[in-house]
């Protein structure tokens, strides 16, 4: 099984690990994609930290971010499970998960991300500013600059199981699984149900959606279970659980889509 997560705006700073080794991350094939990202936004945040702000989205309060970007070639590193933060990660709470969970998250989890493509929870990164929706101006979008390398990778990754597809728009637009593999990919969207003058009314709350995700992808971890396809999955978190209706594909090539429907955090 892979399960695919969106990055998180903050990272966590404080690292006194060693300095980037870019070799020693996973997913090899994306070296060089990879290089290309992280030499284009090291020269852009060393030569002018205005444009940079203004390309990276940073507020007048983020500035210091620009600095951080600019000496990311020899920032100390930690692993990427620690340096992404926020409500998902929160929920997830890596920290805490047993030997045998935190195995399986090193092998299941991979991380989508504006600057490394995608990486692994091990993976040691330092702490960075660059989202999937910035558009640099050599290479411009990312998240269409990535489609090619990781769409070379990336089936190798998922081998034969089931992909669980919980990125963000932005991170999404960077890989489609197509095909074979989008008929055992499985999205998850999030609907908060309230009753209102006794008539339940559903709706994407954000807050909702990232902690849901976060403790979904925990509770998978600790049961263990690798469900075959995305209906086993559906199965597998009922078994959890959480109430889970299934939309299969309306056509081939399209991944199936699962609502799970919460009434509070």
């Amino acid at each position: 099984m892979l399960v695919l997560l969106p990055p998180s705006e903050g990272k966590a700073a404080g690292a006194s690990g060693p300095a980037l080794d870019p070799g020693a991350l996973s997913l090899p094939g994306l070296a060089a994609a990879r290089e290309a990202v992280l030499a284009e936004l090291v020269e852009l945040c060393s030569a002018d930290e205005d444009k940079a702000r203004e390309v990276l989205g940073l507020s007048e309060g983020l500035r210091g971010e620009v600095a951080r970007n600019a000496a990311l070639r020899e920032a100390p590193t930690r692993p990427a499970g620690e340096v992404y933060t926020g409500v998902l990660y929160d929920a997830l709470d890596l920290a805490t998960l047993d030997a045998a969970a935190r195995e399986r998250a090193e092998r299941w989890l991979l991380v989508f991300s504006g600057l490394w493509g995608a990486v692994r929870i091990g993976d040691r990164i330092p702490s960075y500013r660059c989202s999937g929706g910035v558009r640099l101006p050599g290479l411009g979008p990312l998240g269409r600059y990535w489609r090619e390398p990781l769409g070379s990778v990336l089936p190798e990754a998922a081998g034969d199981g089931l992909v669980l597809d919980l990125r963000s728009a932005a991170y999404g637009a960077m890989w489609k699984p197509g095909g074979e593999l989008a008929g055992r990919t499985a999205t998850v969207r999030v609907l908060q149900s309230k009753v209102v003058g006794g008539v339940e009314k559903r709706s994407v709350v954000s807050h909702f959606n990232k902690a849901t995700k976060g403790r979904i992808v925990r509770a998978l971890l600790r049961e263990g279970t690798e469900p075959d396809g995305p209906a086993e999955l559906a199965e597998v978190l009922r078994g959890l659980g959480y109430a889970v209706e299934v939309e299969p594909p309306a056509k081939g090539g399209t991944p199936w889509r699962l609502d799970v429907v919460v009434t509070e955090l």
